[in-house]
């Protein structure tokens, strides 16, 4: 773990370490400090660790939230734009080589243009699963793994809403990203020493 911190942080990442979930929200609170708007990009790793709450709880921040329930489709949108202009952003990556380089797959591409430009501040919330040898491997693990098991969460979801179960590899996964760097202190890693996310 600590020669991948290195070759993040030579690629311009800020990284910490974090032996579990709750050390991970602890860490994650940090960011949260003196910022007025929060953004969010689809992550099952935010929410396993207890973010996404946390943030739904703070009632003196901004927040761009496109997974309100009863919301239309036209105020999503809205959202996920206004999200990739806000002060922070919050979400989970596909995948991390062990050169220090993020791979990344979207649906809509919000949560992929995000982590290139816009938000003034992208903090990652990333399990020891996603990390993978080389960009290669990243994008195998995409479809491998994260592509089929998202199109089983988000279709399951869909039936739980009433909504038709309309998510395929076709439209979950045809943005990709690869981030070889990023400037000095935009984008900061949350590294857990457990298995999150897909």
């Amino acid at each position: 773990m600590e020669k991948l911190k290195e070759n993040l942080e030579k690629n311009g990442f800020s990284v910490c370490l974090a032996k579990d979930r709750a050390q991970a929200l602890n860490i994650s609170k940090r960011f949260l400090q003196n910022i007025k708007s929060v953004g969010f990009g689809g992550s099952t790793s935010v929410e396993q660790i207890g973010l996404l709450e946390y943030i739904l709880g703070e009632k003196n921040l901004l927040i761009f939230n496109q997974y309100e329930e009863n919301i239309s489709m036209e105020e999503n949108i809205k959202r996920r734009r206004e999200g990739l202009l806000c002060d922070l952003y919050v979400t989970g990556c596909n995948a991390i080589t062990k050169n220090g380089e993020l791979v990344n797959a979207d649906g809509s591409g919000n949560r992929v243009a995000a982590q290139i430009f816009g938000p003034k501040k992208v903090l990652l919330i990333v399990g020891k699963n996603k990390i993978v040898s080389t960009v290669e491997d990243g994008f195998r693990r995409i479809q491998e793994i994260a592509i089929p098991k998202n199109i089983e969460r988000m279709n399951k979801k869909a039936i739980e809403l009433g909504k038709e179960p309309k998510y395929t590899a076709e439209n979950i996964a045809n943005k990709f990203a690869y981030i070889n760097g990023d400037e000095k202190d935009r984008t900061h890693i949350i590294i857990v020493n457990e298995e999150l996310g897909f």
